[in-house]
């Protein structure tokens, strides 16, 4: 191929003489390189992007792999609590019987100034309160190895990272706002961040704020907002209006589809963006409707079928039902095997050879983790989450110990797919570049084992497990 592109120069050299030589030598230099104008070039190596959002786990808790960590992962097996004590991280399951206060509020807790030794002040939400609803620092806990297996085979065969951090500094609303749009501003133009998840004033009576909210949330709902001293001093109506990365794709006529169990919940991020939703009341009740929304595909585990009948879109965001979100009180074990289904319909089809799925959670869980994130502001960055990066051009056993957030993932769309910026988080975020090798024979694909496959998650025709968080 290059031995013709040579030829061309040489011939439009004859044509044009010596400027034109210089001109079209500078050009074909350029597609030897792959970004000749004008001239054949090869298709982008990577034409779909399939993000997997998961919920509330810190690096420290869930990826306790003994591979990783000969390998340099920067995963602690103790930790320090508030009075300067050394603790050992005990051995839970996924599934627990308690939560973790993960609010604002518990990060400056836990950060403690940078000191990074406040986890034991978070509090243990016991929803069935008892003797053994948690073990003794029950917040420094690393998640029993054999049950996550699929997560360190994925992690172990492609790159890991161990520098990713939630952007936001609280909960899961305002995380699955950033991973849309890279802010969680009400406006395009405010210097506040949303800062909580929603909630009521006391003497509501109602279903929770967490399960039905956005723009279609009931009157009285509100979300606290943080501003740039760190105080949440003021409150709004859930409903938000400014730029996604949807509206960029759109604009270029590139495909995308939000895979989510249920319309209403903290974890569908575009009910709570204006122009995405566009609530009406249809028979008594407010939905969200429009072309957006029609993007909005519910169930989730409609992507296999998606995948199946080759309709993948080029960006994909993948949200769990609760029972695989890993998400602890809730989830029932199966998000191992969520994750590792999903990658496994896209690696065994045709789509594995142009697609990265990038695997994340939305913030930490009130997890014990010991690395200082590096603070930007008064709402960013928060704690560390895992990072996987899965692709036949993923970088094969490599840690990234490059700082990246979710700013990082919209980036790397961006760049892509040849996106403007959104100037939020992505304007300050590097686009993932250190995990991916474009020059390397691509990885072929080996499916991952798990206890569970896709007909588990087609098959389960229960209502979805809602979010209950606090």
């Amino acid at each position: 191929m290059y031995d013709n592109r040579l030829r061309f120069c040489l011939l439009l050299s004859l044509l044009v003489g010596a400027a034109g030589f210089l001109l079209g030598l500078n050009g074909c230099g350029a597609g030897l390189s792959g970004v000749a104008v004008g001239s054949p070039v090869d298709p982008p190596p990577i034409q779909h992007v399939v993000v997997i959002f998961q919920e509330n786990r810190s690096t420290d808790n869930l990826f306790h792999d003994f591979a990783l960590i000969t390998r340099g992962a920067d995963i602690a097996s103790t930790g320090i609590d508030s009075i300067g004590q050394t603790v050992p991280l005990g051995e839970v399951d996924l599934a627990t019987s308690y939560d973790l206060d993960h609010s604002h509020t518990a990060f400056v807790a836990m950060y403690d100034g940078g000191k990074m030794d406040g986890a034991d002040r978070i509090e243990v939400i016991c929803p069935d309160p008892g003797p053994f609803c948690a073990p003794q620092n029950a917040q420094f806990m690393y998640v029993n190895p054999a049950e996550v297996l699929p997560y360190f085979q994925l992690a172990e065969q492609y790159t890991f990272g161990d520098r990713m951090f939630q952007t936001n500094q609280g909960p899961s609303f305002p995380a699955h706002q950033f991973i849309i749009a890279g802010t969680s501003a009400p406006t395009a133009t405010s210097t506040l961040f949303a800062a909580e998840n929603p909630g009521f004033a006391k003497g509501y009576s109602g279903p929770p704020a967490f399960f039905y909210t956005g723009c279609t949330a009931p009157v009285g709902e509100a979300v606290n907002l943080i501003d740039h001293l760190g105080r949440e001093l003021s409150s709004q109506y859930p409903c938000f209006e400014h730029p996604t990365l949807s509206d960029l794709l759109d604009a270029k006529n590139i495909s995308w589809r939000y895979y989510t169990p249920s319309a209403g919940v903290i974890w569908t991020g575009p009910n709570a963006i204006q122009h995405m939703c566009q609530a009406q009341n249809l028979k008594g009740q407010l939905l969200c409707t429009g072309k957006a929304w029609n993007n909005v595909i519910i169930p989730q585990s409609r992507i296999f079928d998606d995948i199946s009948s080759n309709q993948l879109a080029a960006v994909s965001w993948v949200i769990p039902d609760g029972r695989a979100s890993d998400h602890a009180n809730m989830n029932d074990g199966s998000g191992p095997s969520w994750v590792a289904s999903v990658v496994n319909a896209i690696g065994n089809s045709s789509y594995w050879a142009n697609t990265a799925i990038i695997i994340t959670w939305d913030d930490w869980g009130g997890w014990y983790d010991h690395v200082t994130p590096k603070i930007l502001n008064s709402y960013e960055y928060g704690f560390r989450v895992p990072l996987i990066v899965v692709s036949p051009y993923a970088r094969p056993g490599y840690i990234s110990h490059v700082t990246h957030d979710f700013g990082s993932i919209l980036r790397f769309i961006e760049n892509k797919f040849q996106l403007p910026s959104l100037g939020y988080a992505d304007a300050v975020a590097d686009d993932l570049s250190d995990c991916f090798d474009f020059t390397q024979t691509p990885i072929r694909f080996q499916s991952i084992s798990a206890p569970l496959d896709a007909d588990h998650f087609l098959n389960d025709h229960r209502a979805p497990a809602a979010p209950d968080d606090d």
